[in-house]
């Protein structure tokens, strides 16, 4: 169990203990690696500016990965108000290639990360603590602040709608003889 010590010197030590798995929940709320690594900076800050809030004796970890969830839902909203912005650069390399070319080289773990990015925030966050990271129900339903049979309902709609999501995408390939 990640539980911190009393001292600062404790809690900075078992902070550092969890960033592995904070980093693996980081990248799987936010979508891809630099937005995770962002958001887990982010969840770090704000855990070492608020250690006082710490409850001693109970998991740094879950603190931490709600920490890093509420984090993702407040940019999200951000995000929504004030719209997203487009790369120009990223976009102009695209303009010349081949569509299907382009869609035939992208890969089934791709397809994967976009179907998990696909779910609803909440979806997500539990596929990610079970799955990804390999914590119980009991485990995750504490480090959400949800009970366990919300955990179980969220997990097998997550799994419903990531197999759903690639069974269509292999349709399709079938389809159109890829």
């Amino acid at each position: 169990m990640n539980r911190a010590g009393q001292g600062g010197d404790g809690m900075r030590a078992a902070i550092v203990a969890v960033l592995p798995r904070l980093r693996r929940f980081c990248q799987a709320m936010a979508g891809n690696g630099p937005d995770g690594d962002d958001l887990m900076q982010a969840t770090v800050e704000r855990a070492l500016t608020r250690s006082s809030q710490f409850e001693p004796g109970t998991r740094l970890d879950s603190w931490m990965f709600r920490i890093a969830q509420n984090l993702h839902i407040d940019g999200t909203r951000a995000v929504r108000r004030r719209g997203t912005a487009v790369d120009v650069e990223a976009l102009h390399g695209l303009a010349g290639s081949d569509g299907r070319q382009l869609a035939e080289s992208r890969s089934d773990l791709a397809a994967a990360q976009r179907a998990l990015q696909a779910l609803p925030d909440d979806q997500r966050a539990v596929f990610a603590l079970v799955v990804i990271e390999g914590r119980s129900y009991r485990e995750t339903a504490d480090a959400l602040d949800v009970p366990i049979g919300t955990v179980m309902s969220r997990l097998a709609r997550a799994r419903g709608r990531i197999a759903e999501t690639l069974a269509d995408r292999q349709d399709t390939d079938r389809e159109t003889g890829r």
